[in-house]
């Protein structure tokens, strides 16, 4: 994907985006099982925000919080600490961060391997959204990972 077309929305009457603040954060256990149950929920979430299932928009950005959901659990994992998911919804931006509490394990692009069955997430997660990054946690151990896609229309 080299050109990003904005994602079609749908419209209230004025021309504004269904949801124009929201905000949704939780915390799931650092195992698989809670990886999937975050994507669930934010599937949910975003339906309820006016981004609908099936819709390309609801299954980019659900993609991008599995990824950084399966990151989170395989990078970021400490026994017994939970990653947080957030979701954040202004206008037609919808921001995804993951936490979790590894901060020296630090994420980075890298070329793929045809040896190994991983390290294509975070490739997805840039092609898939306008930006992305990272930043340690101020307020303890660890790090979040966020990635944003405007879904507007131009």
């Amino acid at each position: 994907m080299t050109s990003k077309q904005p994602l079609p929305v749908r419209l209230t009457r004025t021309g504004q985006p269904l949801f124009p603040w929201h905000h949704f954060t939780m915390r799931f256990s650092s195992t698989p099982r809670g990886a999937r149950l975050a994507r669930r929920l934010a599937g949910e979430r975003l339906d309820a925000w006016g981004i609908p299932y099936g819709s390309d928009a609801h299954d980019v950005l659900t993609l991008i919080v599995a990824e950084l959901s399966a990151n989170a659990v395989r990078h970021g994992r400490v026994p017994g600490r939970d990653f947080r998911l957030r979701l954040s919804a202004e206008g037609a931006a919808l921001r995804v961060e993951v936490t979790d509490s590894r901060g020296e394990s630090i994420p980075a692009l890298a070329e793929p391997s045809n040896e190994l069955d991983g390290g294509r997430g975070l490739l997805l997660v840039a092609a898939l959204t306008d930006r992305w990054g990272w930043y340690p946690c101020i307020d303890g151990p660890g790090k979040t990972v966020w990635a944003v896609l405007d879904v507007g229309l131009s």
